[in-house]
């Protein structure tokens, strides 16, 4: 049976146990997360002929093998797909990212609790998040690793993205509570109009096409005081590691022409030194972050809520140090590409005498190695 909460403020309606509709065409719901992607009617077609005839695990299997149009990885056969929602009880998050065939980007979503960049955008979610905030949306989640933390200080939290198995990640192992659409950002968002005090995104943004749209939908949905806020959006005057279609900050300023700007580099380093973070970016640097609405104002410091850990928290020594003989561990990078691009900015050292194992508390060395993300907090079956 589909859980209405589960989308709350998208803009979409039950019509049968297995299905949603816009209003104009049925689409299929797995998992409590509705499949919405234009220009896969098909696909949905085929989903909804396995819903309506009872075999759920069928209609999974179909939409985990959808992709987005930046990937050039071959997805699993549909008999391997199968053999996954089989036996996806007895696997880890990193165990169903290789099953399903991610490749560079299992490295990324299994170590993104704490890159540089989603460190960076913790620090704008601390800094510019409405503290009377309850509801927020974010654009182009993945695998929901914001949406968890943002669940975790009591949002009610939401995310899109256009690729189903990375929100099916999301419900299985990071963020089990959010709600969570499937579209394409380019087309029209199954969202309610002025629904969200806070929208978002997160080291997406310079990847997705018809940006003008995407800002456009951002205000739409926020609520009239909302806050919107973009971490991480690479910079066309700067050569960055990654493809994409970056703007550059005039380009950046049509689409939020309210915007406050920043480096982005300043919210990691905000984080670090638990300290307000700098406004301001010159035109050269490598990305940008910026907040836009009327309740966009100065920022708060990066202490605690979403920048560290809940109190309590179990905590490990971040899985890319590994163990010497002298009792400390020292970074051993997952690919060259890993290194290259996050090596750089990386808020820990290369090095660490962090334990590990931990537990969150307000001792000042828990405090600091949490800072750094020497020690992080982990979903449980990472």
């Amino acid at each position: 049976m589909i859980r209405e909460a589960a989308f709350r403020g998208f803009a979409l309606r039950a019509d049968s146990r297995v299905s949603v509709t816009d209003g104009v065409r049925r689409w299929p719901v797995v998992e409590a997360i509705p499949y919405v992607r234009v220009g896969r009617e098909s696909l949905a077609d085929a989903a909804l002929a396995a819903l309506d005839a009872g075999d759920e695990p069928e209609a999974l299997a179909l939409l985990l093998g959808d992709r987005d149009d930046w990937d050039r990885a071959v997805a699993p056969s549909l008999d391997a797909r199968r053999a996954l929602v089989r036996d996806i009880t007895s696997l880890s998050f990193r165990a169903a990212m290789d099953a399903l065939g991610f490749g560079g980007v299992a490295t990324y979503f299994a170590h993104r609790f704490s890159d540089p960049t989603f460190v960076a955008g913790l620090g704008l979610l601390a800094a510019h998040r409405p503290r009377a905030a309850r509801t927020s949306f974010e654009v182009a989640c993945g695998a929901g690793h914001y949406l968890r933390e943002l669940a975790r200080v009591g949002l009610d939290a939401a995310g899109g993205d256009v690729v189903f198995a990375k929100l099916w990640l999301a419900r299985r192992f990071v963020a089990p509570h959010a709600s969570l659409v499937c579209f394409d950002a380019a087309t029209s968002w199954p969202v309610e109009s002025a629904a969200y005090d806070f929208v978002h995104v997160h080291d997406a943004l310079y990847f997705l096409p018809n940006k003008a749209h995407v800002a456009s939908e951002m205000r739409r949905i926020a609520k009239p005081s909302a806050t919107l806020a973009v971490s991480h959006a690479h910079n066309a005057a700067v050569d960055n590691y990654s493809a994409g279609e970056p703007l550059d900050r005039a380009g950046y300023e049509t689409l939020f022409p309210d915007a406050i700007f920043y480096d982005d580099r300043a919210f990691a380093e905000a984080i670090v030194g638990g300290c307000v973070p700098r406004v301001g970016a010159s035109p050269d640097v490598p990305a940008f972050a910026f907040v836009a609405g009327p309740t966009a104002t100065a920022p708060l410091a990066c202490i605690d809520d979403v920048a560290l850990p809940a109190l309590g928290a179990p905590l490990v020594r971040n899985p890319l140090y590994i163990s010497n003989a002298d009792r400390t561990a020292r970074v051993v990078w997952p690919s060259t590409r890993y290194e290259h691009e996050y090596g750089p900015l990386a808020t820990y050292p290369s090095t660490t005498l962090a334990p590990a194992t931990a537990v969150m508390s307000a001792d000042p060395r828990i405090v600091a190695f949490a800072r750094t993300r020497e020690l992080v907090a982990l979903p449980e079956c990472w």
